[in-house]
């Protein structure tokens, strides 16, 4: 029996981020992050990235113990400076139309123990330095694509009890199954599944709520929608017309809320890994679109310093449908990864909008979007609210509720 991944499997998914991930072009720099263990998935990317016509392929390594080093051990002031060369840089290949991809599988479990104050600071002071860069990405400019890799640490927290290698092949499995490497054409089924995302949105752009309403054990909340909203979901356009796909896998289709008009609580449904260190059990209480009241049952200082991170941390910037029953959360299986968790679950994000979401919104200047009640904030950070419970409706302009979830899955 062969191991999982095997090496044609590894060169389908170095391809698949290439052709529908950043959708790499003649003459195109790619800017490559990734953590040293993914050093083979690098380096077939490389190649798959230059036989696609790419000038240059620049990777920025990811060392996880170098960084748990440096919490436990560097003076305070360390975490209030940030290398402005590398601000710097990632700025101006953004402008130059680098497409940014990066390998994604933190440690859930690095941090625990880190005194709250050293990651907050260091949060914010990375999020301070790179936010015109991250702009780029969040207006859909570059192209920019998430992919992830089987770990063994993070294996080890997905399956714990076994082995280390059966759980890292285990967690293999679900990636491969995720991202559709295990059909015979990748290319083709991705490009499938977003006509069928295509589909959902059609339907949701057409409807044009101006609310939306959550009911689910321990969520009662409303979400009012600007009148310009746009929902998005699968491939997108950046800047030049091109397509990529932002996440690998993805199962959402979302839009962005008014910033003032969210009241209610809402229970999470899956663990937030955020920073380093996990956040579970937690609910928010939103008055007028600010937290004003929250709890949480792990995590609580993260949480807390999260919110606090700026004004518009206690706001949010997105709302994402998934349904219940979809690919990755019949899987069973908490990732303790974003990336994954978001995509087997409905979903909101505190914190920065996506200007995409609102027609004319990559145009418009900050007084503009702040008109149009589009949140701003150094963060953007998704969590998980969806559960076979959650029911949610939308509420028409003529004041009309309609059924969109029922169960946990589509009811439109």
């Amino acid at each position: 029996m062969s191991l999982v991944p095997t090496q044609e499997q590894l060169d389908k998914y170095a391809a698949l981020a290439v052709r529908m991930g950043v959708n790499v072009q003649e003459g195109q720099t790619i800017v490559l992050t990734a953590p040293i263990a993914a050093a083979d998935l690098v380096r077939r990317i490389a190649a798959k990235a230059y036989e696609a016509g790419a000038k240059n392929v620049h990777v920025d390594w990811v060392d996880e113990e170098l960084t748990l080093i440096k919490y436990k051990l560097a003076p305070m002031e360390a975490f209030s400076e940030y290398p402005m060369w590398r601000a710097q840089g990632m700025e101006e290949m953004a402008e130059g139309g680098a497409a940014f991809l990066q390998i994604y599988a933190p440690n859930p479990d690095l941090l625990t123990g880190v005194e709250s104050a050293r990651i907050a600071t260091a949060t914010k002071t990375s999020a301070t330095a790179l936010n015109k860069y991250r702009s780029y990405l969040m207006s859909h400019k570059n192209a920019w694509s998430l992919i992830s890799y089987a770990t063994p640490e993070w294996a080890a927290k997905v399956f714990p009890g076994i082995p280390a290698a059966s759980a890292v092949e285990k967690l293999w499995e679900r990636i491969l199954d995720a991202t559709r490497v295990d059909k015979d054409d990748p290319v083709a089924a991705w490009k499938e599944h977003n006509a069928k995302l295509a589909q959902t949105v059609e339907v949701l752009n057409g409807k044009r709520y101006k609310q939306l309403q959550y009911e689910a054990p321990g969520t009662n909340l409303t979400i009012d929608l600007p009148e310009a909203h746009v929902w998005l979901g699968g491939a997108k356009e950046n800047a030049k017309g091109i397509l990529f796909n932002p996440n690998m896998p993805t199962e959402e289709v979302f839009t962005m809320p008014r910033k003032d008009g969210v009241n209610g609580t809402v229970r999470s449904t899956k663990p937030l890994n955020y920073g380093g260190q996990l956040i579970d059990g937690f609910s928010l209480t939103f008055k007028d679109g600010k937290v004003v009241e929250f709890t949480a049952e792990q995590g609580y200082e993260a949480l807390e310093r999260l919110l606090n991170t700026d004004d518009g941390a206690r706001s949010l910037g997105e709302v994402a449908l998934v349904p219940h029953d979809s690919p990755i959360s019949n899987a069973n299986v908490i990732f303790y990864n974003t990336l994954y968790d978001e995509n087997a679950s409905c979903h909101l994000a505190l914190g920065q909008a996506y200007q995409v979401n609102l027609e004319g919104g990559t145009e418009m200047t900050d007084e503009d979007l702040a008109r149009h009640g589009v949140n701003k904030s150094l963060i953007h950070v998704d969590f998980m609210i969806g559960s076979a419970d959650m029911n949610i409706d939308g509420v028409t302009a003529d004041g009309k509720r309609e059924a969109i979830f029922r169960n946990g899955n589509w009811a439109i």
